[in-house]
């Protein structure tokens, strides 16, 4: 049976005619007769009587029309779908990102897309950058936003955005009431860092930063995300080097200052596995508001 019988059927079984049948289906009337008869011997059954006075559909007919229709419509459905998918219209998007993102337009970016795409279901997961390496390389991710291009061969990545690296101090530190923090003064303090295993990068960047003014931190707690990072220094527990986004993340007790040297800026960048599929990415990258994603 093909679907071309069933189409011949149904025409048929509205017509109830073979010359007007024929002539909607743009095909000659033998054509026609030769496909009802492999249909009626692939189902077993007769589902025309045809005689002087015209055609009319068996009951077996009558039964069958309407598993015709539905198998017709399902496979019409099938194939929107399919043309949906490559699209990029209808799927599933896993993304994986790194906190600063959430106070850097991450939020209007999801809208836009939603909006241009409500048939695409997006799944976001908070993870660390070296987690989001990982999951992308075990296939748990389709993209992921993270603080570090050093990628594995096997993935590939964009820059998004950088944003400037602030001080981190409690509100009550004695260099809060500085505009402007020199590195060297934060020599002696207690530092609290992004976790060496969440990001190895990242960790490596803000040890290195310090170097460069002649001092290693003094290293008293780590957090494997930032926004505990900075809960840790606002409630006292030591000071930081920290992306600018967090200065939006309202948490109370924490003071935000530019760094008196000028020092590389904290980058966020787009990864993902080089051998996936690559349509529903594309496009979410495509909607993300320039503007919005700046510091």
């Amino acid at each position: 049976m093909e679907f071309r019988h069933l189409r011949y059927f149904l025409a048929l079984a509205e017509e109830l005619h073979y010359g007007r049948a024929a002539q909607r289906l743009a095909i000659s009337q033998p054509p026609l007769s030769v496909a009802i008869q492999q249909l009626e011997a692939s189902v077993g059954a007769r589902l025309f009587d045809r005689d002087s006075k015209g055609v009319r559909l068996t009951p077996a007919g009558a039964a069958f029309r309407d598993s015709a229709q539905t198998l017709l419509d399902r496979a019409e459905d099938a194939c929107a779908l399919a043309r949906d998918v490559q699209a990029g219209e209808v799927g599933r998007l896993r993304l994986g990102f790194v906190g600063s993102t959430l106070f850097n337009g991450m939020s209007a970016w999801l809208q836009a897309f939603q909006a241009s795409h409500p048939k695409v279901e997006v799944v976001v997961i908070e993870l660390n950058s070296q987690d989001q390496i990982d999951a992308l390389l075990g296939e748990e991710l389709d993209l992921g936003l993270v603080h570090t291009d050093r990628l594995p061969p096997a993935l590939a990545s964009q820059p998004l955005y950088d944003e400037p690296f602030l001080a981190c101090l409690p509100a009550g530190h004695p260099l809060a009431a500085l505009e402007r923090i020199p590195l060297a003064s934060l020599s002696d303090q207690p530092f609290i860092l992004f976790s060496r295993k969440g990001s190895p990068d990242y960790h490596a960047r803000i040890v290195e930063i310090c170097r460069r003014q002649g001092f290693y931190p003094r290293l008293q707690h780590e957090g494997r995300h930032w926004l505990s990072v900075v809960s840790l220094v606002s409630q006292g527990l030591g000071v930081s080097i920290v992306p600018a986004a967090f200065q939006r993340a309202g948490i109370q007790g924490a003071a935000f200052r530019p760094l008196a040297e000028a020092i590389d800026a904290s980058a966020v960048f787009a990864a993902w596995r080089r051998d996936s599929a690559g349509v529903l990415r594309e496009q979410f990258l495509a909607t993300r508001p320039g503007a919005a994603l700046r510091a």
